[in-house]
Order: C-alpha cells, then sequence, then structure tokens
C-alpha cells in the first residue's frame, strides 16, 4: 500500500520546519518580552471539559478519542441498532483531542488556581485539533500560539494585546490589519433590535459575513426567525464606522454604551503608542466563539486572500464552569498554520540564517577522515553546527551531497591538509576557496 496522509494535516521537511521555528521563535520572544509565562497542557482532555464552550458547530468539530480496551462493551443495544450517534458516544469516548488552548486553559488556571499568583499572565504554543473540511488555510490539526492573562478586568491588557499583534507582525515583516470591536457592543445592537434572546442567532450570522455577504447574512437570520424590521436594523447599524454614531443607536441600550465606553478606556491606553500596522474598529466583527464577553479582536494579512491569521478577545465568566467564578481573562491566538502559509506565499521569509548546519568537513582517505573527526569535535565544542560526512568517497559524491543539503561552507581535508595544518574552507556561494587552520576556521565562523 501506498503510504499516504490524512486530509487536513502535513509533513515538514527540515526547511520548512526551519521557518515555521522563525514564527514560533519570534512570536514566543515578543510573548517573553511582555512578561508572559509558559505553560503546557495535554493534548486530550475529558469531552465534558470540551463539549458545551465553542457552540452547537464547535462542539461538532471535536476529535473524539475511543475508549480503551472494548469500547462498545457498555453500549445500550437499542441506541447501537437506532444509530442514535449521541447515545452512543457517550458509552464509547470520555476524552477528546483539545479544539484550541483556551478551554484547557481555564481548566488549567481552577486546578493550579493555589500554585498561581494573579493576575497570571501566560503563553501556550501547541498544536490543536479540528474536525474541519480541509482546504486553503484550514487544517484538522495546526499550531495556536496563545497569550492570556486571567485575574484583572483592566483594559490595559486589552491595548497590550494588540500591540503584540502588531509587534509580532511587524518582526515577521508581515503587513495585516487588526480588527477591534466588544462583544457588548454586539448586545447592544441586539437589544436596539428587540432581539436580545437571539443574540448568538445573530452574531453566528454575523461572523460569516466575509464569506457569504450581506445577503447571506440575512438569510442565515431569516433562517433563525428573526424578523424583518430587526434584520434591518441590524443591517444598518453594520454600516456604522465610528463609536460616535454608534451611540445614537444605543439611547435605550445600556449594555451597548457599556460596549462604546470600554472601546474609550481600551484607546486611552493603546494610542499613547505608535504602530506599524492597521488598527481600526469594525463593528461587523463577531468571533463566533460563545465565551467573549468584551473586547474581541481579529487579524487579517494584507495582499493575500486569507482567512484570519488571529483572533481573541476578553471572557469574564470561562473559568466559572469549571467552578471558579469571577476571574476575567482576556487573550489572542496566532494562527501559525496561516502565517506560514502567508509568508510563504509572499516569499518573505529570511533568506539567511535558515539552515542549522554552518559547515560539512569532506575527508579525501580513511586516515584523513579520523583526522576531519577531531576537527568536527573541536568545532562543535566552539559551539559551530557542523557535520562530516560519513566517508570518505568520491569527491563528486561528497561535493552532490553539500550542493543537496545547502550548506554554506565546506571544509576539505586530505594528506596534505593534515600534514600542514591548512584546510581547505570554501565559500559554497561564491566558491572563493582559502587555506586556514582549524583555529582561523573556528574564528571565522563563530
Amino acid at each position: 500500500m501506498k503510504p499516504s496522509l490524512p486530509k487536513g494535516v502535513r509533513d515538514f521537511t527540515p526547511d520548512e520546519v526551519d521557518k515555521r521555528n522563525f514564527i514560533f521563535n519570534t512570536i514566543r520572544n515578543v510573548f517573553v518580552k511582555y512578561g508572559y509565562r509558559p505553560i503546557e497542557t495535554p493534548v486530550m482532555e475529558k469531552l465534558s471539559t470540551l463539549t458545551g464552550k465553542y457552540g452547537e458547530e464547535g462542539d461538532r468539530l471535536l476529535f473524539k478519542v475511543l475508549n480503551n480496551g472494548d469500547f462498545l462493551n457498555k453500549v445500550n443495544e437499542s441506541d447501537l441498532s437506532a444509530k442514535n450517534s449521541q447515545a452512543v458516544l457517550s458509552s464509547i469516548s470520555k476524552r477528546g483531542l483539545r479544539y484550541d488552548l483556551t478551554v484547557p486553559f481555564a481548566r488549567f488556571v481552577v486546578q493550579h488556581q493555589n500554585e498561581i499568583a494573579f493576575p497570571f499572565k501566560r503563553y501556550q504554543i501547541q498544536p490543536v485539533w479540528r474536525a474541519d473540511r480541509p482546504q486553503k488555510g484550514r487544517y484538522q490539526e495546526f499550531y495556536q500560539c496563545d497569550v492570556d492573562v486571567v485575574g484583572s478586568p483592566s483594559l490595559m491588557y486589552e491595548a497590550e494585546l494588540v500591540q503584540i499583534y502588531d509587534e509580532v507582525f511587524a518582526e515577521l515583516g508581515l503587513e495585516v490589519e487588526i480588527k477591534v470591536s466588544n462583544r457588548k457592543i454586539l448586545a447592544g445592537m441586539a437589544e436596539a433590535a428587540g432581539i436580545s434572546d437571539q443574540f448568538i442567532d445573530m452574531t453566528v450570522a454575523i461572523d460569516k459575513l466575509d464569506k457569504i455577504g450581506e445577503e447571506g447574512v440575512r438569510n442565515e437570520m431569516r433562517k433563525k426567525d428573526i424578523s424583518e424590521s430587526a434584520i434591518a436594523k441590524i443591517m444598518e447599524m453594520l454600516t456604522v464606522t465610528t463609536l460616535s454614531e454608534l451611540e445614537n443607536h444605543f439611547e435605550n441600550s445600556e449594555i451597548g454604551r457599556k460596549g462604546i465606553e470600554e472601546m474609550k478606556t481600551f484607546h486611552s491606553y493603546f494610542d499613547q503608542k505608535n504602530v506599524v500596522n492597521d488598527v481600526k474598529f469594525d463593528i461587523t466583527l463577531a468571533r463566533g466563539l460563545n465565551y467573549y464577553t468584551g473586547c474581541i479582536f481579529e487579524v487579517a494579512a494584507k495582499n493575500v486572500k486569507m482567512g484570519s491569521i488571529g483572533g481573541g478577545g476578553r471572557y469574564d465568566d470561562l473559568t466559572s464552569i469549571f467552578g471558579l467564578k469571577d476571574v476575567s481573562g482576556v487573550g489572542i491566538s496566532f494562527g501559525a498554520a496561516r502565517i506560514y502559509d502567508v509568508m510563504k506565499e509572499l516569499d518573505i521569509f529570511p533568506k539567511v540564517n535558515q539552515n542549522s548546519l554552518q559547515v560539512l568537513l569532506i575527508a579525501f582517505d580513511s586516515d584523513s577522515h579520523l583526522y576531519a573527526f577531531n576537527c568536527l569535535n573541536q568545532l562543535r565544542e566552539n559551539g559551530i553546527n557542523s557535520d562530516l560526512y560519513p566517508e570518505p568517497s568520491k569527491m563528486k559524491k561528497q561535493m552532490k551531497y553539500a550542493d543537496n543539503i545547502k550548506v554554506p561552507f565546506i571544509i576539505l581535508i586530505g594528506g596534505n591538509e593534515m600534514e600542514s595544518g591548512l584546510l581547505g574552507f570554501k565559500n559554497m556561494q561564491t566558491g572563493e576557496q582559502i587555506s586556514l587552520s582549524i583555529d582561523d576556521i573556528i574564528q571565522k565562523l563563530k
């Protein structure tokens, strides 16, 4: 059978891993600079931890893990015969792969609340899994790079997180647009339209605006029995571009006015620093996840057609589902897989320092191969990433290997080089070759 991968997952070659690590390291360095600490959580969580946190669609996209052993042993025969998937599932699966890093983080905070100091600032760079339909920019396995702070309602942190977005993407050399809004503003829209009880239905529809357009959003709301008058009011508010315009619509909505107030407080912090990228208020921003309660963010790359490459927001009540009340949190996520795809399409990865191997040693015979191995040890002891071709085979074969691995320098060693102590040091890009001692080569490479 020909080997293959499941749809929605990918292998990465050494060059591709180097590029991904450039993204991870850039993001990690900024996280640390802003005072965030790393944690890790398991690949698997209890399904009871994950379900009900992402809305109906999110629950559907959870990967379930079968129970160990004879998982059909406890299944009710009538449920199995009736093909009652939900009833059968509760008997055969108690665990699932994590859908994101935020819900596991909320669980982590509750379990470790006596070991951490609040406000607790954490970052996490790990893979997540979603049983989504694979397409461009959408995978079933992908890395998220999350940064969150819990234990403070201060809107200073919203400003800080948008600064992190701006700084990371500036250092990656990727031009982006950072959209900012507030879920309370969306709640105010629902209240102003008289459909507060259908708030989630409204936000789910609005969240699809970029994909299905205005008429598509209208149809989505019609399917949820939202009245035509309410739809008209909502679509009118979606054309608003400034907070001052929006205030006129929220005369009778306290939560809507609260959302505007929070946006103004956010700007009082954020506007103190100049930014590289475009940051703008976007009333159409909804962020479909149910747990957001305040400011929300989303990042889109310029010059490339791709979905969001980052998003996040404030969640005031997420830990209460695990028994810890009144702990507010806010966080953002970087979609590393999409960032990688965008940077690859734009060809903006750095051209230097992508190859971790600095030099390859090439020996002409058995004696020089042993000599070269001693030189190899000296190079490595001095922190130089180096390797030796495993046998003194034909020069053409060794040089072809050096070309294939794109090593920037080679060291050539034969009988004459051993006798003189001057080794052939060749720049593979320019073709220039000079004779140097191993000590001089070490200094040159360092």
